[in-house]
């Protein structure tokens, strides 16, 4: 029996299925967390094999014993992952202390984290990059500024998110921004893309192979949405366009990827512009692991199908046969908190109940960019996607 060391499986709250179909399909499931256990769902309870709870999962040291104690107790670790941005260095440096080879290595982190490494690997998949400058000084700054012309965006080169990411439009800009930049960080400055974000999110074999494929469009921007406090809207394609699938499988092959759930985004072009032509894509970013929140089931209800499961398979098998049904929209629509709108919680559920596949509140650690009333809903075609959204999200007047 392989063993599945899965680190953080209580966050976010819809994890423990990955954790279910692995156990379904005869892995020994092993979780470490810092909840006590008691306060896990029983679905996740069920799900696990054995649970190890760490004070802190920010101490390395406490989750180095915790996998040391798994690995006493059931043998070799087979496989180590929390499909989780945030815990995608920790599972690296786990993995490569305790030589578990099947996932990224320490050595692998440079260029699936840092902003600056990835264009390397975007721009060997023949994918246009935006222009960037590592962050030094204001005159350097503003020397790369006269060359690409404001608006320019500012993030630190190894972020989560959208978090303490700046859109600078003038110089006054640039010296705020220095002033209120966290110390020790390094920041990347690029030049600024008018686009819609696409992203290609598949499940990838162990010989660099799609099992599954499908994206999502975010009109807007994230950074805006969390710097501005706005709504947030996302929704699930129902068809993958060809060029994205394209994008997306060249990128694949370009960083190497092998046994995992990937979430790589791509900007399509609003208008002609230095890197191409309206629609054309531009790389933006990879994240080497599922789209964050709700979308694995946002995913589901798009294509009919069962990705957690796909997933669990290709760990297990390296291939699945779990079927892909009828094609639809799944739109996403997160509402703030304190915002004024025109049709009431009840007027949404009245009018696009029979489409509604969840509603709930989003938790706190999530609502920054996804808002904290969310409404999940398909829909066959564009025009009744759209209309949602103009319900859901305009504001009384």
């Amino acid at each position: 029996m392989k063993n599945f060391v899965f680190i953080s499986p209580n966050f976010p709250t819809n994890y423990w299925l990955f954790c279910r179909e692995l156990k379904k399909n005869g892995l020994n499931v092993l979780g470490i967390g810092d909840a006590p256990y008691e306060e896990l769902t029983q679905d996740l309870k069920d799900s696990l094999n054995e649970y190890y709870k760490v004070d802190s999962l920010e101490d390395y040291d406490a989750v180095y014993r915790a996998v040391a104690f798994l690995i006493f107790k059931h043998g070799r670790i087979d496989w180590l992952e929390s499909n989780n941005e945030y815990w995608l260095e920790r599972d690296a440096r786990l993995r490569t202390d305790f030589h578990i080879t099947s996932g990224f290595q320490t050595d692998d982190i440079p260029r699936i984290k840092y902003k600056s490494k990835m264009k390397e690997y975007y721009r060997q998949a023949g994918i246009p990059v935006a222009r960037y400058h590592l962050v030094d000084t204001p005159k350097r700054c503003l020397e790369f500024i006269a060359e690409v012309g404001y608006p320019v965006v500012v993030k630190p080169d190894n972020g989560v998110g959208a978090s303490h990411t700046f859109k600078l439009k003038s110089d006054e800009d640039l010296y705020r921004f220095f002033e209120f930049k966290w110390p020790g960080t390094q920041y990347i400055m690029e030049e600024f893309i008018d686009g819609e974000v696409n992203s290609y999110d598949a499940i990838i074999d162990s010989r660099g192979e799609p099992m599954f494929e499908t994206g999502n469009v975010t009109p807007m921007s994230i950074m805006d949405i969390v710097n501005n406090a706005d709504n947030s809207i996302y929704y699930i394609l129902k068809d993958l366009p060809e060029d994205t699938r394209r994008a997306g499988r060249a990128t694949v092959k370009s960083f190497g990827v092998k046994s995992r759930f990937v979430h790589f985004e791509f900007f399509r072009l609003t208008r002609d512009q230095g890197l191409g032509k309206k629609g054309d894509i531009v790389a933006l970013e990879v994240n080497m692991r599922p789209c964050g929140g709700f979308t694995p089931d946002m995913i589901d209800f798009a294509h009919s199908t069962d990705v957690y499961k796909i997933w669990a398979d290709m760990i297990a098998f390296d291939r699945s046969t779990m079927p892909v049904g009828q094609h639809t929209y799944c739109a996403y629509a997160g509402r703030r908190d304190g915002k004024n709108f025109a049709m009431s919680h009840t007027d949404i559920m009245k009018k696009y109940g029979s489409h509604m596949r969840m509603v709930d509140r989003m938790p706190d650690a999530l609502a920054d960019a996804m808002g904290n009333q969310m409404y999940v809903a398909t829909f066959a075609t564009k025009e009744e996607l759209d209309e949602f959204y103009q319900d859901v999200l305009s504001a009384n007047q």
